[in-house]
Parts: structure tokens; C-alpha cells; sequence
């Protein structure tokens, strides 16, 4: 008997947070760096679980939300980011490795941004994960979960 296909997506946005507060930049390119995160964002500086929040681009469009509203480092399409377990293991791009760490629960700041999405982003706001395998990341690059 055949195995099922791994679950297959892609990148529909990149963000990168520069700082608190501050508006994220969206580049078309990344450099993913295994145990700190993405180069230049503030949360790979500090290595941890929260080096990238991934999210589900249909999770903002059905709150009506533009990629980057909600600070995710990457915006996909194609794998129900909410539903990956723990130590689940994904390749994005051609060679880095992200391994989820967890989901990223909604914050003060998500009720800031509409009274009610905190509440309504319970169990939907994304997957945390830290850089095992390091590589470039470019918008519409494969991710494929191993």
C-alpha cells in the first residue's frame, strides 16, 4: 500500500519585526539561521521556542486581516498550520528545516487590533518554531511537512 503524500504548501508572505511597535517590512527573500530564526527579525536574536510564527493565510482572510497584522514571520498557504504537533518537522524552501514548538497563543496586542479577536483567534493563531537547517526563503517557496 501507497503512503499518503506529505502535506504540501507554500509561502504566501514574509515579515520580519525589526523591533516593538514597529511596522513590519515584508521581503521577498529571507535567510533562515538554524538556532536563531530569521536574519534580521528581533525574535531570532534571541534564539528560544518563538524564533518563527508561522500562520495560515486562510485564518486572515476569513478575519479579514492583510499578511503581517498579526506579526507572523510567515504566512502560508497549503498546511493547516493549526493542526501541526509539537516536533513536527517542516522544509521550507529548498533546504532550511523548521521544527514546530508549539501553537502561539493570542495576546493583549491581538485584542488590539479588534475588540473580540483575541477571543476569536483561540486555538487559531499560528505555530511557533525554531530553524533546525538553515537556507534562503523566497515568497511562493515550497514547504512540505517530513
Amino acid at each position: 500500500m501507497k503512503s499518503p503524500a506529505p502535506a504540501a504548501g507554500r509561502i504566501a508572505a514574509i515579515h520580519l519585526c525589526r523591533g516593538p511597535r514597529v511596522p513590519m517590512d515584508a521581503p521577498r527573500e529571507v535567510e533562515a539561521l538554524p538556532d536563531r530564526g530569521l536574519e534580521g527579525d528581533r525574535h531570532g536574536s534571541r534564539g528560544g521556542r518563538r524564533q518563527v510564527l508561522l500562520l495560515d493565510a486562510a485564518v486572515l482572510a476569513a478575519e479579514g486581516l492583510a499578511p503581517g497584522v498579526l506579526r507572523e514571520n510567515l504566512t502560508v498557504e497549503g498546511i493547516p498550520v493549526d493542526a501541526l504537533p509539537e516536533g513536527a518537522r517542516l522544509r521550507v524552501g529548498h533546504a532550511a528545516v523548521l521544527r514546530v514548538t508549539g501553537p502561539c497563543e493570542p495576546c493583549a496586542f491581538v485584542e488590539g487590533i479588534r475588540k473580540g479577536l483575541q477571543e476569536r483567534m483561540q486555538g487559531r493563531r499560528g505555530a511557533l518554531a525554531v530553524v533546525e537547517a538553515g537556507g534562503t526563503l523566497r515568497v511562493g517557496d515550497p514547504i512540505v511537512r517530513l
